[in-house]
């Protein structure tokens, strides 16, 4: 536990007091007005997100940093405020309401575990408090929050259009999706079956136990209508099972995985020739863009992961959308955030100084970063964004493209 989280609970009960004394009276707006506009990370310092939080962080520093050696938005200095959602809920929830009753927040940015992104939620959209996740389950943007929310993560129904549409483009007509029952297996399955119809294929689904020490009898089912075109869904230990019955069976039509399952370590654990063939498909930075290259100066690392790409673009969106609303409130922010991520005609911008600059000379903007295009459908969910595609050959990953 940080040093923020082990004060925490005592500073809201004393900015409770402040509050009860008069302070409450006050809008929020009107008590920051002409201050430092402040905006906050809750992100995964520890836990099992532990890898990813430090360096969102450090990105997000960095571009705050740079706007306000400009010289801020609006005419006022930006005050980034960091805390651990610890991956945990409960943690995550005491960190939100420190953020929003305590420091008054304009927007949340990096929520990471989906758990942490569903119990904050509701906090942001009472309070009016906007908040940019990573998190991906579907149901996230499926909340009631108002517009309070964006994913800039792909959720499972643009992931599974992409199977089915990637199956197409290896020559599949006719496939088969093998899945644990998952909380994603419904929307995987919906969204490969509808890809696949439109090109003129199709697809059925077999829902297996993903404790089972053999799938022969499923996969002896899944052979029997003679697809072209496996897809897999489940996660390492069950997949690496399967491919092994599968390659026993004498299967030779193409293969399809989350780049999550078949990995390294299945590869160490599978001989050469199970795994050769198979194609991996996982989401992807923008990698060679202007926002990738400037987010790579900006903070020293060659390969920034997915997360750290999209949580830069939170931070450019949010400020940019401030700068066109006129104002640092979430309402303004949510308001604004379409105006700046997908205007038609709009100059296309990468990074927030320049389209501080172009805003204040009243043109419009359309920001393009280094997760991809940051095009929001109704609820808030990421139109989509590229995707990295692979396949196993000689017992590495080949890359077959980025797209």
């Amino acid at each position: 536990m940080t040093e923020t989280s082990r004060g925490m609970d005592r500073r809201v009960i004393l900015a409770g007091a402040a509050v009860m004394a008069g302070a409450a009276a006050l809008p929020r707006l009107a008590m920051a007005q002409g201050g430092p506009i402040k905006l906050a990370t809750l992100t995964p310092l520890t836990g099992a997100g532990g890898p990813y939080g430090p360096v969102m962080v450090k990105a997000v520093k960095a571009v705050v940093d740079e706007v306000n050696a400009a010289g801020g938005v609006l005419g006022r200095k930006i005050e980034l405020i960091s805390e651990d959602d610890q991956t945990n809920p409960e943690a995550g929830v005491r960190a939100a309401r420190k953020l929003i009753d305590v420091d008054k927040v304009s927007a949340i940015m990096g929520t990471w575990a989906s758990s942490v992104t569903t119990a904050v939620a509701p906090l942001c959209w009472e309070s009016k408090t906007f908040l940019a996740t990573v998190s991906g389950a579907d149901a996230i943007t499926l909340l009631p929050h108002q517009g309070y929310l964006i994913r800039t993560q792909p959720n499972t129904t643009l992931q599974g259009r992409k199977f089915g549409e990637f199956a197409l483009e290896q020559g599949g007509k006719k496939a088969v999706f093998l899945t644990p029952q998952t909380p994603f297996a419904d929307s995987q399955f919906t969204n490969i079956k509808a890809a696949m119809e439109k090109g003129g294929g199709s697809a059925e689904r077999l829902i297996y136990d993903d404790k089972k020490p053999s799938y022969r009898t499923e996969v002896d089912q899944a052979l029997a209508g003679k697809p072209d075109t496996l897809i897999f869904g489940g996660y390492t230990p069950d997949t690496t099972v399967l491919l092994k019955d599968i390659f026993r069976a004498g299967y030779t039509g193409k293969k399809i995985a989350f780049a999550y399952s078949v990995n390294a370590k299945l590869l160490e654990g599978v001989p050469a020739e199970v795994a050769e063939g198979i194609f991996t498909i996982a989401p992807s930075p923008a990698a060679g863009s202007g926002g990738y290259k400037r987010l790579v100066k900006l903070i020293g690392v060659e390969s920034p992961d997915p997360y750290t790409t999209q949580i830069y673009d939170q931070i450019n969106l949010i400020l940019l959308a401030i700068a066109a609303g006129g104002d640092a409130s979430g309402t303004a922010i949510k308001d604004a955030m379409r105006k700046v991520s997908q205007s038609s005609g709009g100059t296309k911008v990468d990074n927030a100084i320049d389209g501080l600059k172009l805003i204040a000379e009243k043109k419009t903007i359309n920001y393009d970063g280094a997760s991809g295009p940051c095009d929001f459908t109704d609820i808030g969910d990421i139109q989509d964004c590229q995707f990295r595609y692979e396949q196993v050959k000689g017992g590495k990953f080949a890359l077959i493209k980025i797209a």
